[in-house]
């Protein structure tokens, strides 16, 4: 086909010409909302670099889960800042601690929604690091006793999904036996398979306050600028009883969404993180440009790529622009 015989223009000319022949279609169904819930009554924190974005207290959470409830979005993605860390992440399995507070009150208030916790320690921990320490290496097999033990935890408190996100090698077959040893069988489980060493996790870490307190992640998040060792860890959550696989972040690794959508059939998400989000607000702000375009932009590439699942902070937003409350 060659011009002048095919014009690709005829096809563009109107808006409804483009929507019966747009290729990606972008759903509030594809959608997870993250949320940070705190301790306390009552307490609706901004997080300034999140505009629109708060730490919230469970009765507050409850409120953003049937909010997100009404306006389609499937499910919320919960974080949780407890009131107390220490060394050994106790607060991330405390049968009384945050996450499992919110999850009871949300699944009695608004059962409709499904309700993802996160399984890592870094919120927990008084060093802000994913795992138990040794000196000042993060060890792994340790840790994966302490990453099961929060997974049951959540599944007891009736959560519908976990997801672990620390990147131990070998958690997903450690929670995958915890949960089916604790009666969890039909919990599923959404790896954070591919998550890099990102700068774009920097808005999330005030939001959790969970900046480590010496050194990085890089020991045990991925190296942006590999692919290849992407599938090899996504490979290993698949054998060891990932349900849904996870590349992290999502529009600098547009690539790498790409290429598991290609090389794997699981269900696949991607999380547009809180700098992707940070950017977009900031630019917006300034007038610099379009934000709802932008956001909606976005939100398409990511679809486009190749995601099933998007977990964003523009969840709320973009359910408004696609019809949904």
């Amino acid at each position: 086909m060659y011009f002048p015989d095919y014009r690709p223009r005829r096809m563009r000319k109107n808006d409804n010409f483009r929507r019966m022949v747009r290729e990606t279609k972008l759903s509030v169904d594809d959608f997870i909302y993250p949320l940070f819930t705190v301790p306390g009554k009552g307490v609706k924190k901004p997080i300034g670099a999140m505009p629109g974005n708060f730490q919230m207290s469970v009765d507050h959470i409850v409120k953003e889960a049937k909010k997100a409830k009404d306006k389609g979005v499937p499910g919320v993605l919960l974080f949780g800042i407890p009131d107390k860390k220490d060394e050994v992440a106790s607060g991330a399995f405390a049968k009384d601690g945050i996450i499992q507070k919110a999850v009871k009150e949300i699944k009695s208030q608004v059962p409709e929604i499904l309700v993802i916790t996160d399984v890592c320690l870094c919120e927990y921990t008084s060093h802000g690091h994913c795992g138990m320490l040794e000196g000042e290496d993060v060890d792994n097999d340790s840790t994966l006793e302490v990453l099961m033990e929060t997974a049951v935890s959540h599944a007891k408190a009736g959560a519908d999904m976990v997801a672990p996100s620390a990147m131990m090698d070998g958690q997903i077959g450690a929670i995958r036996e915890g949960l089916d040893e604790a009666g969890f069988d039909r919990v599923p489980i959404m790896a954070y398979s591919a998550k890099y060493a990102s700068c774009f996790y920097g808005p999330f870490r005030e939001a959790a306050e969970s900046a480590p307190q010496f050194g990085d992640r890089k020991t045990y998040q991925m190296d942006p600028a590999n692919s290849d060792e992407a599938m090899r860890e996504i490979t290993l959550d698949v054998e060891e009883g990932a349900d849904v696989i996870m590349v992290k972040p999502a529009l600098p690794y547009l690539d790498i969404i790409r290429r598991a959508r290609e090389e794997f059939d699981l269900p696949l998400a991607a999380y547009n993180v809180s700098g992707e989000f940070a950017m977009i607000k900031a630019a917006a702000n300034m007038g610099w440009l379009d934000g709802e375009r932008a956001m909606m932009e976005s939100l398409t590439a990511i679809k486009r790529a190749g995601a099933d699942i998007i977990i964003t902070y523009f969840a709320l937003d973009a359910a408004g622009i696609l019809g949904h409350g």
